[in-house]
């Protein structure tokens, strides 16, 4: 068998780029890692009395320690996410499989143009959209659910009017992650090997059927993997939390009452222009938190994706 001439060292020089790429991406992770770490050392593993100080300005004398100031931030930032993927996943799996199994050619490559560019709106731009025309139109909606499921603990009224709520801030989330979705799964639905597609249905299998058996096991960890891109994007998420929500340091599940919760993300933005060098560090340090948190989700989901494709 002939080989081009200079093959070896090609495909050396591809090698050696491809592993120095992979290795950018851990030192990129390593040094975002340091930083942080440095940044929050003084608020850390400095005097107690001084960052204790720092925190009872930041919440108006209510908590001391900084335990007890990330843990409602930390339960905030993993509510409101959990809601907005819970939202988003089953919308932008049905989306996803319409656009790569049922709809024409020329319908699915519009969609795919729509979806593609709702990915990459900014957030800020939702945080607008939702402060000024979701909040005020969809009052009337959580003032329906709270009269008829009211009853259930988490949609207990009365519904806060202007709602900036946990439930408002989940529904701009959930837009914001499924086109995010959407365009992930849509991609590895239509690398379904075509031979699995046909066996199914010569078999007999109706098309929905065919789907169930050949497309989705198929796309598994695709959908884990774009899942968990959705809910860190929602985990991290900022300026639209910040121009929507009405903050609170509550361990509340009530998600039609404004002042209940608050994220990481936004608080950091919130207090950050006031904040001394101590007070920064204490904000960074709950951003370490949540960088934390975030890495533990990811590694988790990568391990469950792993063991879906070797199973």
């Amino acid at each position: 068998m002939l080989r081009p001439s200079g093959g070896a060292t090609a495909n050396r020089l591809f090698k050696g780029a491809a592993y120095g790429c992979g290795m950018l991406i851990l030192a990129a992770l390593a040094v975002v890692a340091a930083f942080l770490l440095i940044r929050a050392w003084p608020a850390i593993a400095g005097p107690r009395e001084a960052t204790d100080a720092v925190i009872e300005s930041f919440t108006g004398g209510r908590f001391t320690t900084f335990l007890q100031y990330v843990g409602p931030l930390l339960f905030g930032s993993v509510l409101v996410a959990a809601l907005a993927l819970a939202m988003a996943f089953f919308v932008a799996i049905g989306i996803a499989i319409f656009i790569s199994q049922y709809a024409p050619r020329r319908l699915a490559s519009g969609l795919n143009v729509v979806v593609d560019l709702l990915a990459a709106i900014p957030s800020v731009v939702y945080g607008l959209w939702g402060g000024l025309v979701l909040v005020p139109a969809i009052s009337p909606f959580w003032d329906w659910v709270c009269r008829h499921f009211g009853w259930i603990p988490i949609f207990a009224g009365p519904a806060s009017n202007p709602p900036r709520t946990v439930a408002s801030v989940a529904v701009v989330l959930a837009v914001m992650i499924l086109p995010i979705i959407t365009s992930m799964t849509r991609d590895v639905f239509m690398q379904t090997p075509r031979l699995h597609e046909e066996a199914a249905l010569a078999l007999g299998a109706t098309k929905w059927e065919m789907i169930k058996l050949a497309v989705l096991p198929f796309g598994r960890s695709g959908i884990i993997s774009a899942s968990m891109l959705g809910l860190g994007r929602a985990l991290g998420e900022t300026m639209a939390v910040l121009m929507i929500l009405s903050p609170g340091f509550n361990y509340s599940f009530n998600l039609l009452k404004a002042s209940q919760n608050q994220t990481i993300a936004a608080n950091i933005a919130a207090q950050y222009a006031e904040a001394n060098n101590l007070g920064v560090s204490v904000l960074i340090a709950t951003g370490l938190v949540l960088f934390v948190i975030t890495f533990l989700v990811n590694y988790l989901a990568r391990r469950l994706t792993g063991r879906k494709v070797t199973s």
